[in-house]
């Protein structure tokens, strides 16, 4: 046998010269060199993403389940990625309610959205993040493109996660240093958030000593959310004093009018790219906020979007706001070529990164919360080409956050309404 003792490279080894540093790509000297060792599995990711004003449901649902189905406009768009893409019909969130208030809800499933005492709950790619997120720099990256002050990342608590809405300011937390006084201000930062989490932990361990058996269990969950919680803050001073990743794309100009959908799509699309290429993060949620937008540069549109969706089955409006549409679908096509075309370890980026898309509407016109378009590409799962079920009783979206959890490797048998894995999805 062929055994070769020659240390492999670290993955994280960095080339030093004038003053710079570059981050290298992945290698094959990276692997480990004993005999016929299995190469390291490459990491797993996920982005989430979502339109918050619905999409025409016509032109994404085929009619046929399986992988014969007969591609519509707006996955004909998407057909370089067809073999890497599962298309869902038939499927909600478990009471997920209240037209467009639905979209706080998005990756939590939390119920009863239309409640004036509703409280979300933690979002999906918080919980991986707590599990997996100490790996990277940035643990997760929540982004917007659009209006507004709309997040689909969700604390604990219940509490929204501000986005980042700005490629300049996204480009900069990427890939420019902090400054010594910055770096000062995010250690001492991190150290009063251990403070109020010792704090926290003392308060905790007097209330499990006065609460009954079944909730001590309850307790004992919550326990576990502080573990994760304490291994991220250290997990966050080790990055504090590290090198970020080099890049040799030029940083980005902020679009000055937030109109330019396609600009402000590509500029922001481009970067999460980078961000999951350069391993800086895992885990990216991008909200589509396009409700007080009307977009530049797509030709026969001159309305805002959200008047267009109520569009009362009126012909000009729905071919207005089809065009609309599918310059999002567009946006998503380029984002997926650009994933495809990276390779790590030979395979696509995108085999590697599991992006779910869908929406909190699935009628915007009729403000309806069932039957959500939603797709599945990447991640390497056994994709099945369209898999439809009941339009009427929807089967539970959440279930497939459970198999989400899962192919990132974390034990987990539920999630919100989710109780089980996805029906009829396999991971390869």
């Amino acid at each position: 046998m062929n055994i070769s003792l020659r240390t492999p490279l670290n993955r994280r080894t960095l080339l030093r010269g004038a003053g710079a540093t570059l981050a290298l790509p992945f290698l094959e000297c990276m692997m480990p060199r004993l005999g016929h060792a299995a190469a390291p599995q490459p990491p797993r990711r996920f982005v989430g993403m979502m339109t918050n004003m619905g999409i025409l449901p016509e032109f994404f649902f085929p009619t046929q389940a399986g992988r014969d189905y007969e591609a519509t406009p707006y996955l004909d768009i998407l057909k370089a990625h067809r073999e890497r893409m599962t298309v869902l019909s038939g499927v909600s969130l478990p009471g997920v309610d209240g037209g467009h208030e639905a979209e706080k809800c998005f990756l939590t499933g939390a119920p009863g959205a239309s409640r004036g005492s509703f409280r979300n709950s933690v979002s999906l790619d918080q919980v991986m993040a707590e599990k997996t997120g100490s790996a990277t720099r940035f643990p997760s990256l929540p982004v917007m493109i659009g209006t507004g002050n709309l997040s689909l990342s969700w604390t604990r608590s219940g509490s929204m996660i501000p986005p980042i809405t700005s490629p300049v300011a996204l480009y900069q937390q990427l890939f420019v240093e902090d400054t010594a006084e910055g770096r000062a201000e995010s250690l001492r930062r991190l150290q009063r958030d251990r403070s109020l989490l010792d704090g926290m932990k003392d308060q905790f361990k007097a209330l499990q000593q006065r609460v009954g058996a079944n909730d001590r269990e309850r307790l004992d969950q919550f326990a576990t959310a502080i573990r994760d919680l304490e291994s991220s803050l250290a997990a966050s001073e080790s990055w504090v004093n590290r090198p970020k990743p080099k890049t040799t794309t030029a940083p980005p100009k902020d679009i000055a009018d937030v109109n330019d959908f396609k600009a402000n799509a590509r500029a922001m699309l481009d970067l999460v790219r980078l961000a999951l290429e350069t391993d800086s993060t895992r885990i990216v949620t991008v909200c589509l906020s396009t409700g007080n937008l009307t977009p530049k540069g797509i030709a026969g549109v001159s309305s805002g979007t959200h008047p267009l969706t109520h569009h009362g089955r009126q012909p000009e409006k729905i071919a207005e706001l089809r065009r609309i549409e599918e310059a999002h679908f567009q946006s998503l096509a380029a984002f997926f070529d650009g994933l495809s075309a990276t390779n790590e370890q030979d395979k696509p980026l995108l085999d590697h990164t599991a992006c779910l898309y869908g929406t909190n509407m699935g009628s915007a016109n009729a403000h309806s919360n069932d039957n959500l378009p939603t797709l599945l590409i990447g991640g390497n799962f056994k994709h099945v080409g369209h898999l439809a079920f009941d339009k009427k009783k929807n089967y539970p979206l959440s279930n497939l956050y459970v198999t989400l959890l899962q192919r990132l490797g974390i034990e987990a048998g539920t999630f919100s309404s989710g109780t089980s894995t996805m029906r009829g999805l396999e991971m390869a």
